[in-house]
């Protein structure tokens, strides 16, 4: 194989490749000679089927599929042995080709810009430790408490009350007449949510057990059978039981029951929780402001064709109307994420950065103990999905590469209390919507000057 650089203008390279016909009549022949052990004809034994024949009725098959694996092979080995990096896929033009000949193509290729990562030492930037207050801590383990509700048997002669849980068995009629889906056995409601038929809850509140009581209701939009929908219906209810609400006890039982040693390990675990939805959010801002930085501080020409599809990706649902009106923006947006994603790829490979599999299993380990009880539940997700492990993996390495730029950077860490915590992400908020709204106003200005809008 003989590889020429042709031409080589801004990001555009052609590379001329040659192959000579006698490495591809041996790729050819060794193709030949594997179908010919493999292929069965009528009149002759399997593997004893002339070469001829198997050129004569194979041959143009077997050229294209030689071929195409050729210029694979080649143009891979070509932009490697260039050491181009490719932007976007390559556009392979054929010279000349054919039975008996030599492959002769160009390869167009659109190339990355050389990216040189200036000094990161005038990077500034504050990290937040979250100090998480005891009262934070006790009200969380508190709603938690809640959301576990138990019941008990209420006394003999006690009636319902919006919260209680009715035991009941029901039969419904329209017009007298029975219909499918009209029965139910031991049907569990809590009184108050509303939950079952709109309006029903209230009809069997001052019940008491094993009293019966007639229940009438429109039947609702969801009812399977659909001409039976908004039918006035009578439900004949019979209340088996009634069980009244009680507090759940926040005892080392209760810590048992959510995944924790004692009470004390659920609030070491709880406040890590707390302590890592702060930090996640505030993290955000922390790494916003670092990568505002890192691009400002470098300049670079990109591939138009780069940014065209990084701009087509972040369009890709968006209405035609809406994609032209935000044309400019999107196009500023794609280049942006382009610049910063060379940045940290130039980053992490200049010092070797890589995830492996360990990594990834820590960290979902990691996120099973800051949620107790639901630890089946984050398992099944990343066993079930692998596109969220591979997500995982992605945001592992961006993190690590990160660690890397603050480990570079000064890094003002500084510990603050929840509330200072809120007033850091209202104000971000705030900047955030102040800035939009400030930037349609002057956009409502410009409107027939056909400027970019927001």
């Amino acid at each position: 194989m003989k590889v020429k650089v042709n031409s080589k203008k801004g990001f555009k390279t052609i590379l001329s490749v040659l192959v000579d016909k006698k490495t591809i009549q041996k790729k050819l022949d060794e193709k030949l000679n594997e179908l010919q052990n493999k292929v069965q004809l009528k009149g002759f034994r399997p593997g004893k089927v002339p070469t001829n024949i198997i050129k004569n009725q194979f041959g143009k098959a077997v050229y294209g599929e030689v071929i195409d694996g050729i210029l694979k092979e080649t143009s891979s080995k070509a932009i490697e042995d260039n050491k181009i990096k490719v932007a976007g896929q390559p556009k392979i033009d054929l010279k000349t080709f054919g039975e008996g000949k030599d492959l002769d193509y160009t390869i167009e290729l659109e190339t990355l810009p050389e990216i040189k990562v200036k000094p990161l030492n005038t990077i500034k930037a504050t990290e937040y430790n979250i100090e998480i207050e005891k009262n934070i801590i006790d009200k969380r383990i508190s709603e938690i408490a809640k959301s576990q509700q138990n019941f008990e048997d209420k006394n003999e002669n006690g009636k319902t009350e919006k919260g209680d849980m009715v035991i009941f068995d029901y039969e419904g009629k329209i017009d007298g007449k029975q219909f499918e889906g009209n029965k139910g056995k031991n049907v569990q409601l809590i009184l108050g949510r509303d939950l079952f038929i709109k309006g029903f809850d209230d009809q069997l509140l001052g019940a008491k057990k094993n009293e019966s009581k007639t229940v009438i209701v429109n039947l609702p939009q969801n009812f399977p059978k659909k001409e039976l929908v908004n039918k006035k219906t009578n439900f004949d209810c019979k209340i088996i039981n009634i069980k009244k609400p009680i507090d759940t006890k926040i005892n080392d039982d209760f810590a048992k029951k959510m995944g924790a040693k004692n009470l004390e390990d659920l609030k070491s675990l709880i406040t890590k929780q707390i302590s890592n939805e702060y930090k996640n959010s505030l993290n955000i801002i922390t790494k916003k402001n670092i990568l505002e930085q890192l691009e400002k501080s470098h300049s670079m020409e990109l591939p138009p064709n780069l940014v065209d599809q990084e701009a087509k990706l972040l369009t890709k649902n968006q209405k035609k109307e809406d994609e032209q009106k935000n044309k400019e923006k999107n196009t500023k947006l794609a280049k942006s994420r382009i610049k910063v994603g060379l940045l940290l790829n130039e980053i992490a490979q200049s010092n070797n950065l890589k995830i492996d599999e360990n990594e990834i299993k820590n960290e979902i380990q990691k996120q099973i103990k800051t949620m107790p009880g639901q630890e089946k539940m984050v398992m099944d997700y990343y066993q079930k999905n692998p596109s969220a492990v591979s997500s995982l993996r992605g945001a592992l390495y961006e993190e690590k590469i990160l660690d890397l730029i603050k480990n570079k950077i000064t890094l003002n860490k500084k510990n603050i209390t929840t509330k200072e915590a809120e007033d850091i992400l209202k104000s971000h908020t705030h900047d955030h919507d102040h800035k939009s709204d400030k930037e349609k106003n002057v956009k409502k200005s410009k409107i027939k000057k056909k400027s970019k809008k927001k």
